[in-house]
């Protein structure tokens, strides 16, 4: 698949699937059972996207689980994805860096995030990245109520659309690693068929330092894993760069989870 054409594929994925501080990323929490905030006016100073060709985006494979912890095991690709808030300065220099190697990511951005930098969102599309729904202000969703819980999803899904045409493929929880069936459910009602889980937590927002988040994540990582990372950490920054060698060096490859699971 040519860059172009990837870029062409993930705008579609844009259009066609129907916070927390940056210092608290999203942990094992599997409970189930909040007050609902106004909903602000997005500051949409990106002009919208076209919604693309429902068409043009890969087909899933069937028999995939609702909530995708990793890809096939056989090949020789990863996903690197990223919980999207924080300083966009980093954020955008992280993506300049995954360019540079040739890799791409997947980012799931907390609405409040695109409230307050909706250029962000063309900036990750543009760069042939894939974006999706990481919840409206990145709340323990798994202790909402119902109405609260699906409000933190369809909040954060009329973000993307209003900034890109369309919800993005993937949705993952805030605050949980796993959704419970209930916020399963209620993504997909929301127009998302599967939640993005992770088998490789890089535990980057507890800042540990860039060396450790190299190890943690070379460590654990091998074909077909989804690595969970973080936008507005320094250390996640400067251990790019070694964790994309260390992936080249195994033969290993950083790309959308749409290509992962369609390859």
């Amino acid at each position: 698949m040519t860059f172009l054409h990837r870029r062409t594929v993930l705008r579609a994925a844009a259009g066609g699937a129907l916070a927390g501080a940056a210092a608290v990323g999203c942990g094992r929490n599997d409970g189930s059972t909040g007050s609902r905030a106004a909903d602000p006016s997005v500051r949409a100073t990106a002009p919208p996207r076209p919604p693309g060709s429902p068409s043009a985006l890969p087909t899933l494979p069937a028999g995939l689980p609702v909530q995708i912890e990793h890809g096939p095991r056989t090949g020789t690709a990863v996903a690197l994805t990223f919980h999207g808030q924080g300083d966009p300065r980093s954020a955008t220099g992280l993506l300049g860096e995954a360019e540079r190697a040739g890799a791409r990511v997947t980012v799931l951005a907390v609405g409040e995030w695109l409230d307050a930098h909706p250029e962000m969102a063309h900036r990750i599309l543009d760069g042939g990245h894939e974006l999706g729904n990481h919840t409206m202000r990145h709340l323990d969703i798994s202790a909402m109520g119902e109405a609260d819980a699906y409000a933190e999803i369809t909040r954060c899904a009329d973000r993307l659309r209003r900034l890109t045409g369309g919800i993005g493929r993937w949705f993952r929880p805030s605050r949980a690693q796993f959704a419970t069936d209930r916020v399963a459910g209620l993504a997909r009602k929301a127009g998302y068929e599967h939640v993005l889980s992770y088998d490789v937590d890089s535990l980057d927002f507890t800042d540990p330092g860039a060396e450790e988040v190299r190890r943690t994540v070379l460590g654990a990582v091998r074909p077909g894993s989804v690595v969970s990372l973080h936008f507005g950490h320094d250390g996640t920054v400067a251990a790019l760069p070694a964790i994309l060698d260390g992936l080249h060096r195994r033969g290993l490859r950083a790309v959308t989870t749409t290509e992962l699971l369609t390859r």
